[in-house]
């Protein structure tokens, strides 16, 4: 497995890259051969936060991240709360999905935009009149995968949606998002435009 680490906002030490591989290597004889692992230390005024990935065979991720007072303690609870979220999807980590033929993966880009308007007095505009700017694009792959382990990705990753190629649906991109209530809606696409639906918490 690889093992990396990145410090942000404080100096690295040894120590603490020793004792995460030490945690690490504890959670993967859970895992389904692990491929990598990435760990990054950051700190803000007193608080010590740890985000672990792990990045599996089948395509799907493990991921974590907890923040308390104590680098060493934050270390301990995301490899437990880690340990807790492969206990409940162990089944489907252990699963081998089998892509179907027609359904590759897709690489899409992921764009955060900010109004160039605040209050009531707007800011000057763009000289092509564009009231929008697009200020970070991230890139990623939209992998096949069923509605169910789009939901089960979400939440391994703790993360509030997913873009994916839908199975069932042919390989369409499709979203599925964390709604408020605690259940998840998926928005799904097709050659004749886009319908949205719900689909029950898992």
């Amino acid at each position: 497995m690889q093992f990396s680490v990145t410090f942000r906002h404080m100096e690295p030490t040894d120590a603490l890259k020793s004792y995460a591989k030490e945690r690490m290597d504890r959670v993967r004889k859970y895992l389904p051969d692990p491929i990598a692992c990435h760990v990054v230390f950051s700190t803000e005024r007193h608080n010590h936060r740890v985000d672990v990935n792990f990045q599996l065979h089948n395509g799907l991720s493990v991921a974590g991240h907890e923040t308390t007072e104590n680098m060493y303690s934050s270390i301990d609870l995301v490899i437990a709360k880690i340990e807790r979220q492969v206990r409940k999807y162990k089944g489907k980590l252990d699963g081998k999905r089998q892509r179907p033929h027609h359904v590759q993966p897709m690489p899409w880009s992921h764009s955060i935009v900010e109004e160039a308007f605040h209050g009531l007095a707007p800011e000057p505009q763009p000289a092509d009149g564009a009231p929008f700017k697009v200020i970070r694009t991230e890139k990623f792959h939209a992998n096949p995968l069923s509605v169910e382990d789009a939901i089960a990705q979400l939440n391994l990753a703790h993360e509030d949606f997913l873009v994916f190629r839908s199975v069932e649906s042919h390989g369409a991109v499709a979203v599925i998002y964390r709604r408020g209530d605690g259940s998840f809606g998926l928005i799904e696409t097709d050659a004749h435009g886009a319908q949205g639906g719900a689909v029950p918490s898992a």
